[in-house]
């Protein structure tokens, strides 16, 4: 058996272990815990990517602020006197210190807590004390990063020349405007720390061949993990949503940043007959959202490159980001939506809206942190994809292409 870990020199070293990667296996060793294939995924991956943020719901007010944390880098959304949402670096241009250090928050104007340096909600530098008669305060506001915002959703990225959103927004407007999540609202929002590099949690995330050993809760609901099934199943649903006057249409655009584009892959697939959404007797635990008067018994799910999630249920949505920070560590945050003028104990409940997503979770948590053990071990080997899990296949392929 051969062990292969990168060699010694520098970014040919990445080359070298992606020409050596079997297709449709798993990947080398040493591109899930090296430091410099952790480097190297930032610089090819996550700073030229969108990346999504949260949801605009989450700073509704001038003044509101939340945060994006991501290894080394930090990014404030910020609504302004404007109304608008803008992003910035969290970084004080006078010495560097994070300016805003907790997850979200409110202020008038943001000021740096080391020398008190303050900004105003458009970035720019309002005032900074005991600086000279001949300081030119135009020159130092906050470095801007690119925002945009669709069906509520707010994405960022920190490419000085982005990717076009042009695909992406289509697909996700087209499928996600029906579920009225421009006006939706957050719910709840958990963030769980995984000792695993974040490929591994976003390959657990991409198949269903492992649900039934693993996800009991889930595999009783959604009928994906039964490729036999669930072309008829599939067929009776998008019957359904068509009774409704509903389309929810679907987008396969897996592409790589060859192509300036953003990769976007939404679809759609069923629930078992019976069940209305992802809670834990299948029965609705909130309010309707959108364009939805009744059940499909369907759900839509989009996958948008390189680690971030959506899934929509007619009485709920369900974001995930999965977040790299360190070579065998990353954050997954959930973040569950519903109608914007809900109210938690009265239209919803919050256990049962959260119940699913938080089961599964806890166990693909525990499942990916094995997962990391076993790769970290001196015997491990790259080993062959199921053909039950084609999204992994792909979405490897289109990593690969990215880092190479």
């Amino acid at each position: 058996m051969t062990i292969h870990t990168i060699p010694d020199t520098a970014a040919d070293r990445i080359g070298d272990v992606v020409r050596r990667q079997p297709a449709a296996h798993s990947l080398q060793q040493a591109l899930y815990n090296s430091p410099e294939a952790f480097r190297h995924d930032m610089e090819r991956v996550f700073l030229r990517h969108w990346i999504l943020a949260g949801h605009q719901s989450s700073a509704p007010n001038p003044g509101d602020w939340f945060v994006h944390e991501m290894a080394e880098e930090s990014v404030i959304i910020v609504r302004g006197k404007d109304l608008r949402l803008r992003a910035f670096v969290n970084v004080c241009r006078h010495r560097g210190s994070r300016i805003c250090r907790s997850a979200s928050g409110h202020a008038s104007v943001l000021v740096c807590p080391y020398h008190a340096w303050s900004y105003d909600l458009d970035g720019s530098l309002r005032a900074a004390r005991l600086m000279p008669a001949d300081f030119d305060r135009s020159r130092y506001g906050l470095k801007p990063v690119h925002l945009e915002v669709i069906e509520g959703l707010v994405f960022i990225s920190l490419a000085a020349k982005p990717l076009s959103l042009d695909k992406a927004r289509s697909a996700i407007a087209g499928a996600y405007g029906t579920y009225g999540w421009a006006s939706a609202k957050v719910a709840h929002r958990e963030t769980y720390a995984v000792g695993a590099n974040w490929k591994l949690a976003v390959e657990n995330y991409l198949e269903c061949y492992h649900c039934t050993p693993a996800h009991p809760e889930y595999s009783k609901l959604h009928a994906l993990e039964r490729p036999l099934e669930i072309a008829d199943l599939n067929a009776a649903m998008e019957a359904r949503t068509l009774e409704l006057g509903v389309n929810v249409p679907t987008m396969d655009h897996r592409v790589a940043s060859s192509t300036g584009e953003a990769s976007v892959f939404t679809f759609r697939y069923a629930l078992y007959e019976g069940v209305k959404t992802g809670a834990p007797d299948g029965h609705p635990v909130a309010p309707l959202m959108g364009a939805f008067h009744d059940y499909d018994g369907g759900v839509t799910s989009t996958h948008f490159a390189p680690s971030s999630f959506f899934i929509a249920y007619p009485d709920h949505g369900v974001l995930y980001r999965f977040v790299p920070l360190a070579p065998k560590s990353s954050a997954l945050e959930i973040v569950w939506l519903v109608k914007g003028d809900a109210r938690e104990g009265r239209d919803y409940d919050l256990d049962k809206l959260t119940w699913l997503w938080r089961v599964t979770t806890e166990a693909d948590k525990r499942i990916t942190e094995d997962a990391q053990k076993g790769v970290d071990s001196r015997f491990y080997e790259p080993g062959p994809y199921s053909p039950a899990e084609p999204n992994v296949i792909a979405w490897m392929a289109w990593y690969l292409e990215e880092i190479a």
